[in-house]
C-alpha cells in the first residue's frame, strides 16, 4: 500500500513542479521576454540551465526549512500529508493562472503542508503542535523580505541606473542593456533555482524518504540526489514552455510597460534579494520578490508607471493563498486518509 501511495505522491509532486514552471518560474524570465531581448524559447532554455545550477551550487538550507514545516514520521499517513499539500498547490495555481495572476507556489506549498499536517493524527504531535512554528517564523521573515525589500531595491536600482546613464544616448544605452539583461536574467533564473527549485526538489526527496527509499535525517531533513535535481528541473522547464507566456504578459507588459534598463534593474534587485535569503536558509517567494521589484522599478517613473488595478488583483491572490491552500491541504488529507 505504501508503494502505491508513494507513486501517487511522487506524481503529485511532479505535477506541482510542472505547475510551478507553468505559473511561477515565468517570473524569472518575464522581463527579458517582455523587453524582447530574448525569445520565449531561448529564455526558457536559459532558465532551465541556470535553475538547475542554482539548485546544484547553493546547498539545501531552504529545502530543509520547507521539509521541516510539519513534524511527520514515515508511513502511509505521512505520504498523505505530502500528497495533499501538492494537490492544494495544483488546484490553487491553475485557478490563478486561468486569470493570468502570478501566485506564490512557495506559499501555497507551505500553507498546504501546514493544513495537511493539522489534519493528520499520526504526526509527532496532533493539532497545532504538528506544525514547526520556528520554520514558520522564517516564512514570515521571507514574506517581509520579498515584499518590502524587493520593492525598495527595485526602486533604488532603477534610480541608480538612470543616474549613471543620464548622459548616455538612448540608442547606446539600449544596446548595452540588451546584453546586460541576458546576464541579469540568467542571475534571476539561478536565484529561482536556489529558492523554488530547492523547495520542490526537497519535497520530492522527502516523499522518497517517507516511502523508505532515502534516509530521513533529524528534523525531517533529507539529502537531495542529483537525479532528483535533474528530473525536477526538466519538468519545471517543460511547464514554463507550455504555459508561461500568460504570466509573462501580466508581469512584464500589463502591470508595468518595461524598458530594457527597467528589466535589468528589476532582475538585479530580485536576484540580490533571493540570493541573500538563500544564504540564510530563508524561504522567500520568487513571485513576490520579482513582482515587487518590477513595481519599484515602475514607480521610479512616478505613480502612473504602475497599473495599480493589476497590483490589487495580485495582492488579493497573495493574501488568499495561505487560507485557501491551508484549507485544501486539510480537506485533501482527510479525503486521502479515508480512501487509502
Amino acid at each position: 500500500m505504501i508503494a502505491a501511495g508513494l507513486i501517487i505522491v511522487l506524481i503529485l509532486v511532479l505535477a506541482s513542479v510542472f505547475v510551478n514552471g507553468w505559473t511561477d518560474a515565468p517570473n524569472a524570465i518575464a522581463t527579458v521576454v517582455s523587453t524582447r531581448v530574448m525569445s520565449p524559447r531561448a529564455a526558457v532554455a536559459m532558465a532551465a540551465v541556470f535553475n538547475f545550477l542554482g539548485v546544484l551550487l547553493m546547498g539545501t538550507a531552504v529545502a530543509n526549512t520547507i521539509t521541516s514545516i510539519v513534524k511527520i514520521v514515515p508511513g502511509k499517513e505521512a505520504l498523505a500529508v505530502v500528497g495533499a499539500a501538492q494537490l492544494s498547490i495544483v488546484l490553487w495555481a491553475v485557478t490563478a493562472w486561468r486569470f493570468g495572476i502570478p501566485t506564490s507556489e512557495s506559499h501555497a506549498l507551505i500553507a498546504g503542508l501546514t493544513g495537511a499536517g493539522l489534519a493528520s493524527s499520526r504526526v509527532d504531535v496532533v493539532g497545532f503542535g504538528a506544525v514547526n512554528w520556528d520554520a514558520w517564523v522564517k516564512v514570515f521573515e521571507g514574506l517581509g523580505i520579498s515584499s518590502v525589500l524587493g520593492f525598495v531595491t527595485g526602486f533604488l536600482c532603477a534610480w541608480l541606473v538612470v543616474l549613471l546613464f543620464r548622459r548616455v544616448y538612448r540608442g547606446a544605452a539600449n544596446s548595452f542593456f540588451s546584453k546586460a539583461q541576458i546576464v541579469s536574467a540568467a542571475a534571476m533564473a539561478f536565484s529561482h533555482g536556489t529558492q523554488d527549485g530547492q523547495k520542490f526538489m526537497g519535497v520530492f526527496a522527502l516523499a522518497l524518504a517517507l516511502g523508505g527509499i532515502l534516509p530521513l535525517g533529524a528534523g525531517g531533513t533529507v539529502g537531495i540526489p542529483l537525479w532528483v535535481m535533474a528530473l525536477c528541473s526538466a519538468v519545471m522547464a517543460v511547464g514554463t514552455s507550455v504555459g508561461g507566456y500568460r504570466i509573462i504578459k501580466t508581469m512584464g507588459m500589463d502591470m508595468v510597460k518595461l524598458e530594457k534598463y527597467q528589466g535589468f534593474s528589476a532582475e538585479v534587485a530580485a536576484s540580490v534579494c533571493l540570493l541573500g535569503s538563500t544564504i540564510f536558509g530563508i524561504p522567500v517567494s520568487t513571485t513576490h520578490t520579482k513582482t515587487t521589484a518590477i513595481m519599484g522599478v515602475g514607480l521610479q517613473k512616478g505613480l502612473r508607471g504602475v497599473k495599480w488595478g493589476i497590483v490589487m488583483e495580485m495582492f488579493a491572490a497573495w493574501i488568499l493563498t495561505f487560507p485557501v491552500c491551508l484549507m485544501i491541504g486539510f480537506l485533501m488529507t482527510k479525503l486521502f486518509l479515508a480512501v487509502f
